[in-house]
């Protein structure tokens, strides 16, 4: 598909310097895109390239003085990364609206209902009582089980699975290999030292415009609902454990675990590979640092890191009494020395 500067600049309301004819067909990194592609620039950082890339149209801030002239045909924007992605949702959901219909081979039951323009990739199955609003894309070998209800415009990326029961909004993306209400990890001693299996009843309620990255597993609660919120962004390599709840606009990075019960609040932002114990809860607005392990609540927003997690702030100055260490030892060896020869003087 070919897009003129005239049409990107409609769709992103942006000024246009140069031939507004100029075309492109597909996208590139500014520093290596060539004639035909569009790139953007927002990193001052990469200014340079500016004047050496061969991209045939660049996105670029309104605020930014050239010095010198360019080849490529620019838009001005307010702000050229935003613009970028606006554009990019705007490409990707023109794509999409070009995949309809159902491949064969899949397998859907006479009881489910599919909303209009939905896409259903081949090897996939959607079973009994199953309710897919519009314009859902649902890519090869996803499995949707039993009496699960999924909104409008949401994405289903190939090899997704959710398990009977569970609820999916409107406008949520779930990418590759992530599986939607997998058993909680529920187990009860025995006085024999062996493990009989709690059953796992409840569901995953996944609310709208959620994205959910490649190869999580969230867990359906054991009575009730483990709930993703709306708005949260949940990175690859995710587990939330059973009856978890994940806050509105809350971000999780790769590799983080959530234990079960655990109450993550509202626009909480977490670091890769975090380890969050179970029954405790998380206030609104709290950071926790990459490879943070949180083992009580935290109860008024704050940063917090390291394993167990405390106040960011108090760990910096402990990391920078724990440099001086060796040179705190030599006083303290010094001053031992002193005071014993004035003890001795002293007799």
């Amino acid at each position: 598909m070919q897009f003129s500067a005239a049409q990107i600049a409609m769709i992103i309301n942006g000024s246009i310097e140069g031939d507004p004819g100029t075309a492109v067909g597909s996208f590139g990194k500014i520093e290596e895109a060539k004639k035909g592609q569009l790139a953007f620039l927002a990193n001052p950082k990469y200014e340079d390239f500016l004047y050496t890339t061969e991209a045939s149209i660049i996105i670029i801030n309104e605020a930014l003085k050239l010095r010198q002239p360019v080849n490529a045909t620019l838009i001005r924007v307010p702000d050229a990364y935003s613009s970028f992605a606006q554009l990019l949702g705007a490409y990707q959901e023109l794509v999409a609206k070009q995949l309809k219909g159902i491949q064969q081979p899949s397998l859907i039951s006479n009881s489910a209902s599919l909303g209009e323009n939905v896409f259903v990739g081949a090897f996939s199955y959607i079973g009994d009582n199953v309710q897919i609003g519009e314009n859902v894309k649902i890519h090869p070998q996803v499995y949707i089980g039993n009496d699960v209800k999924i909104g409008k415009d949401t994405v289903l990326h190939p090899g997704v699975k959710i398990y009977q029961g569970c609820k999916v909004g409107a406008n949520v993306t779930i990418h590759g290999g992530t599986i939607i209400g997998s058993d909680g990890f529920g187990f009860a001693p025995q006085t024999d030292g062996t493990y009989k299996k709690v059953p796992q009843i409840g569901n995953v309620v996944v609310e709208d415009n959620v994205e959910i990255g490649a190869n999580c597993t969230i867990d359906r609660a054991t009575i009730g609902s483990t709930i993703i919120h709306a708005g949260a962004k949940l990175d690859n390599l995710i587990q939330i454990a059973h009856n978890v709840e994940i806050g509105s606009y809350t971000v999780i990075a790769a590799q983080s675990g959530v234990s079960g019960s655990t109450k993550v609040g509202k626009n909480v932002m977490i670091g890769g590979q975090v380890g969050i114990v179970g029954h405790i809860t998380i206030a609104d607005g709290s950071r926790i640092n990459a490879q943070s392990g949180v083992t009580k609540s935290i109860n008024a927003p704050m940063a917090v890191t390291g394993s167990p997690a405390f106040n960011y702030a108090a760990a910096l100055r402990a990391q920078a009494v724990s440099r001086n260490l060796p040179e705190l030892e030599k006083r303290i060896k010094e001053l031992e020395k002193q005071i014993q020869m004035m003890l001795e003087k002293a007799v």
